[in-house]
């Protein structure tokens, strides 16, 4: 294994130290709560969004922390969910008076822990609710989840509701707003290497020189097959077959559209793809609205692989999505 790094039981306390160092201005990092807030919470009178998740999918998700997108950001050990005790300090550090909305991608863990923290926050008088994010087509069930993953779509919650929050939108208006992206949101993954978590110092999985998975999840979690390498037009066919055949409608609608990198792919290769897929929407009457956001959004570590996320949008979205934000991950909308 290698790795910059200086001893892997401190890593994710390095980064966030590095991480706040490095964007004072927007974000404060809760030290012995390995959290991440932006730098002027709380907001009064704002309904505050806290998300989170193992640490390994950077940016995800403290590098969207700040105005127009996350109020704070609970950073577990690698892989592994955050504690309901760190997300009961993100909501307190974030509450301004309008409740605290989570947006919680669906494994057992989050789920789990972020319904403890709520029941934690409505104990001191916050009022919280969520949405359980799910956009994984690839599998119903899997490694760590009890019904679809929730994978790089999730992005496109935290970006949309985050800028209906700094826009006034109340608790309840943000947990429908969320519902309504998830719904209309679908992704798929496939990678080409395993990853390698510093802790355990070991691949997850073994997979040969000339093959490749399709449909992996975040955490390196088996998809649906394993097969020879493929030109990418060839997988982007297999990857948006099962994502416009899945049960939302993308035929005529304007669509936002994402390929993530899973972490250790060159963005050569993502616009490769791109341009694939782009040709297949066209072809398939399904337009790309404004641009295509292409790059890391929600990796697994240094893993070679993309994800292909489409959200339908309506009208009230698209001002929410282009709305200006202001986070460590840059300008990434």
């Amino acid at each position: 294994m290698k790795k910059v790094i200086n001893a892997p039981e401190r890593v994710v306390e390095d980064m966030l130290r590095g991480m706040e160092l490095a964007h004072g201005g927007l974000i404060r990092v809760i030290p012995e709560s390995n959290v991440v807030v932006r730098a002027d919470a709380p907001v009064e009178g704002k309904v505050a969004l806290v998300s989170g998740g193992g640490s390994g999918h950077e940016p995800t998700h403290g590098g969207f922390v700040g105005p127009g997108m996350l109020d704070a950001a609970c950073a577990g050990s690698v892989f592994t969910s955050p504690t309901p005790d760190q997300m009961f300090e993100a909501s307190k550090a974030v509450d301004g008076g309008a409740g605290v909305f989570y947006v919680v991608k669906n494994y057992t863990g989050d789920v789990l822990n972020f319904e403890m923290a709520g029941e934690l926050g409505e104990a001191e008088g916050i009022e919280t609710d969520y949405v359980v994010t799910n956009d994984d087509v690839a599998v119903e069930d899997s490694t760590y989840t009890s019904g679809r993953r929730g994978i790089a779509g999730t992005i496109f919650v935290h970006k949309i509701c985050g800028a209906a929050a700094d826009d006034g939108k109340d608790l309840a208006g943000i947990k429908e707003l969320a519902e309504r992206v998830n719904s209309n949101v679908r992704s798929m993954g496939m990678a080409l290497t395993s990853c390698t978590p510093p802790e355990s110092g070991e691949p997850i999985f073994d997979i040969g020189e000339d093959e490749m998975e399709i449909g992996i999840g975040i955490h390196g979690e088996p998809g649906v097959e394993r097969k020879n390498v493929a030109p990418a037009d060839q997988i982007v066919d297999e990857m948006l077959e099962k994502i416009l055949g899945d049960s939302v409608d993308f035929s005529g609608s304007e669509v936002a559209v994402m390929v993530n990198g899973m972490g250790g792919t060159p963005v050569m290769e993502l616009y490769v793809a791109y341009a694939h897929v782009a040709d297949v929407l066209e072809r398939e009457g399904v337009q790309v609205w404004r641009m295509p956001y292409v790059g890391d959004y929600m990796t697994s570590l240094e893993m070679a692989g993309f994800s292909i996320t489409l959200l339908k949008l309506d009208d009230e979205m698209k001002p929410y999505l282009t709305a200006p934000c202001d986070v460590a991950a840059g300008r990434p909308f």
